[in-house]
């Protein structure tokens, strides 16, 4: 795999908008190795910015303050760029639903500037990471998402002869990731030897850090321009991760019923029921398609090998749930410690 993505990724340049968050420092951990020529970090944090350049220390790194919000900023960074991995949002639900406009100029307004900045420079690809909370969406967060896919997608038809091609990823909360549910429990346990639950019953799909940068990968491999790229993933049932923490924690806990969270979800969804007609499987991951693409014929000629998904809905309640064992497994060697 490595063989193969060095000879993609030779001499590129890299921009990651949003680039200092915890996928940004993964991603660049894995580009670095893949033999680019440069990654451009865009974002607002010079604080963060300067924790990361200390620790990669690469002459292959490039740090520019700016924000999304800032087209003229923007197109600056995005000057002879190849690829662009556009990772800048305002994320969490409860500050969105509070200041909503502010979301909306930064994940709505600023996705915008991203396609304009790379379309104008002519960049090979555009990628968006998008969210879960975009299917379906149940508060402003999950609607700016959807409305940043939108736009990408979109792009594809507005860009005339230029060659820039324009994508998404689609993935839920990484787990471990800041926010996500594990951190979350760990952090209660430590603190007060209780954890808040809404629902034991709820069920989440289980995507790592790993997971998600192969996801982007493959969409930097694969993309012809126009795709969501999901990945095919199984979940876990809440009260199995419960169990487990409960096994591997060396601090006795107990839980706390609390009512389900403004926004908050039973089960985690990644295409809906209007979404999987227009969604295929290929090498691997599933791929949302545009609605007009309705020919079979041309999506077989584009997708060889593709084959329809065989799903009412993409849910984390209707896939294969993994074992108490496998999670305890998964626990242990992502250093989840209590």
């Amino acid at each position: 795999m490595c063989i193969e993505f060095q000879h993609l990724l030779k001499n590129k340049n890299i921009l990651i908008t949003g680039g200092t968050g915890s996928l940004g420092n993964a991603l660049t951990t894995k580009l670095l190795t893949l033999g680019v020529k440069t990654i451009r970090i865009f974002s607002r944090d010079e604080n963060k910015q300067t924790k990361m350049e200390e620790k990669f220390n690469d002459n292959r790194l490039r740090f520019l303050i700016g924000d999304v919000r800032d087209k003229e900023r923007l197109q600056r960074a995005v000057e002879n760029i190849d690829i662009v991995i556009h990772a800048a949002a305002l994320k969490h639900v409860p500050v969105a639903e509070y200041n909503p406009f502010e979301v909306i100029k930064t994940n709505v307004y600023g996705s915008q500037n991203v396609i304009d900045a790379s379309m104008d420079e002519e960049v090979d690809l555009c990628l968006a990471i998008s969210s879960d909370k975009a299917v379906s969406p149940l508060n402003l967060y999950g609607s700016t998402k959807l409305a940043m896919e939108k736009l990408f997608i979109a792009a594809n038809n507005l860009k005339g002869k230029r060659k820039t091609k324009f994508s998404c990823v689609r993935y839920g909360n990484v787990l471990g990731s800041r926010g996500s549910v594990v951190p979350k429990f760990i952090e209660q346990i430590q603190s007060q030897n209780k954890i808040t639950i809404t629902n034991e019953n709820m069920t989440r799909f289980n995507i790592t850090l790993d997971d998600a940068l192969k996801l982007i990968l493959h969409a930097i491999k694969f993309s012809k321009g126009n795709e969501v790229f999901v990945p095919k993933l199984k979940s876990y049932v809440l009260s199995d991760l419960i169990n487990t923490l409960k096994e591997i924690s060396s601090i006795p806990f107990s839980k706390k019923n609390i009512p389900l969270r403004p926004g908050e979800k039973m089960h985690e969804l990644l295409l809906n029921e209007y979404e999987i007609k227009y969604s295929i499987e290929s090498n691997g991951v599933y791929i949302l398609l545009p609605s007009n693409y309705v020919n079979m014929g041309h999506i077989r000629k584009m997708y060889p090998n593709s084959k329809s998904l065989g799903l009412q809905v993409y849910s984390s309640d209707n896939v294969s749930h993994i074992s108490k064992n496998e999670l305890k497994k998964i626990l242990i060697k992502h250093k989840f410690k209590i």
